[in-house]
């Protein structure tokens, strides 16, 4: 299996970079986040997947190893797979996904191509609970990683503590950081989000 490839950017086209690793070419699909990282003749060290079936082996590389992780469990649901999957991530950030789904967003997931109303719907409902707690691979196996960063992952946890669930904490937190905005601090997040589940 291959996990990382490190080399030059070959050539750029669509959604596809060949990476030149001592001298052999990988062909490899990238979302558009990744692909407007890249340049040709630079150097680019890429998160791959590997899906290995039938009739061919193909690799997509992603920048982070967030992006992959997505990438992943977005295809852990139903009728998702590479291409839905690598469509999504090139139309929202993780960060967007995210909010996407802590808010049942579902029309916010349907603005991937080829991701119509039933299968936003899906997704939405099938990824739901994974986004207080996005599931990582380590070394070590799967460990959890709070998928909210800074005053947002820590209102989700004093949420939590306070008793509701993850996906009660995690919904109620992206609901209140949308309407005060990315920089609210953990307060004022907390009591618009407890404002929020007392409506």
């Amino acid at each position: 299996m291959i996990g990382k490839l490190s080399g030059t950017v070959d050539s750029i086209a669509d959604d596809i970079v060949i990476l030149d690793v001592g001298g052999v070419g990988y062909l490899v699909q990238c979302p558009t986040s990744t692909l407007s990282r890249l340049a040709v003749g630079q150097h680019a060290a890429l998160m791959i997947e590997m899906k290995v079936s039938d009739d061919a082996i193909k690799l997509y590389g992603f920048a982070s190893t967030e992006e992959r992780e997505w990438f992943r469990l977005l295809q852990t649901v139903q009728n998702v797979g590479g291409k839905v999957a690598l469509s999504v991530l090139s139309t929202l950030s993780p960060r967007e996904l995210e909010r996407a789904l802590a808010l049942s967003d579902k029309a916010m997931i349907g603005r991937a191509p080829g991701v119509g109303p039933k299968l936003a719907l899906r997704i939405a409902t099938e990824l739901k609970d994974k986004v207080p707690a996005l599931m990582q691979r380590g070394e070590g196996g799967l460990h959890i990683a709070a998928s909210p960063r800074g005053p947002a992952a820590e209102a989700v946890t004093a949420l939590v503590k306070l008793g509701y669930s993850e996906g009660q904490a995690a919904e109620a937190v992206a609901r209140a950081a949308n309407d005060l905005g990315e920089a609210a601090e953990t307060s004022v997040l907390l009591k618009e989000a407890l404002r929020g589940m007392a409506r």
